[in-house]
């Protein structure tokens, strides 16, 4: 089952879906087919009557508790262990019954580290150490299949993350530029010999009725005109 779509960000993608390492399980299936096979000879080898039917119902007691200890929620941890690679975060979901989820914004990602035993290296799997800026204590991620090309593929989706804010931020002050100066402005700056216009630096300039300007003096005094009072 995919991860679900509506947690995710507009332009968000998922890069990776994983969960630990399949032979985490492998302890876990084998206690099960022994609990299976201990089952089965529990009710061979015992006498068809009273006193055998109580031992095999004792039998079978002890081991569905040790079945659901030791099988069940092993298998259950590892099913509900999610770590979820997008191109803007790292997820981790785990729980059965009580979730916990932890998101790790690719931005605040300050070192990723992965560690590799020798039969990590037989089974292809490892640990991954996520170091975050903050007050967030860093994540640890155990069993992870491919350990080293998820490190790669997590700096890879860092520095695309960086470009592409430094892009988004370009883009902003462009816009902001575009919005504070109009065409007869910019123009006349350019005719100047102005070439490249800093917003530090530059006055907006924009189109002014002359109407609205005050009238002189030499006007004011003039007769006729807006400002002399004898006409």
């Amino acid at each position: 089952m995919g991860f679900p779509e509506n947690v995710l960000a507009r332009g968000e993608r998922v890069e990776r879906d994983l969960h630990p390492h399949w032979l985490t399980v492998v302890g876990p299936t084998l206690v099960g087919l022994v609990v299976v096979a201990v089952c089965v000879l529990a009710v061979v080898w015992t006498p068809n009557d009273s006193t055998g039917n109580t031992i095999q119902w004792i039998a079978v007691a002890v081991l569905v508790v040790v079945a659901v200890a030791f099988v069940v929620t092993p298998y259950l941890r590892w099913r509900t262990t999610r770590y979820v690679i997008t191109s803007h975060r790292v997820m981790v979901r785990r729980g059965i019954l009580t979730k916990t989820g932890k998101d790790i914004t690719l931005s605040k990602i300050t070192d990723v580290s992965f560690e590799q035993t020798l039969l990590d290296r037989l089974i292809r799997s490892g640990s991954l150490h996520i170091e975050s800026a903050g007050d967030s204590p860093d994540e640890n991620l155990r069993y992870i299949p491919r350990s080293n090309e998820v490190q790669q593929l997590i700096n890879r989706l860092i520095d695309e993350d960086d470009l592409r804010r430094r892009a988004h931020g370009r883009g902003e002050v462009a816009d902001a530029y575009d919005a504070g100066y109009d065409d007869a402005g910019y123009d006349d700056a350019r005719e100047r010999g102005a070439g490249s216009v800093d917003d530090t630096t530059v006055i907006r300039q924009g189109r002014r009725d002359p109407r609205d300007r005050p009238p002189l003096a030499e006007e004011r005094r003039r007769p006729g005109t807006a400002g002399d009072d004898t006409y």
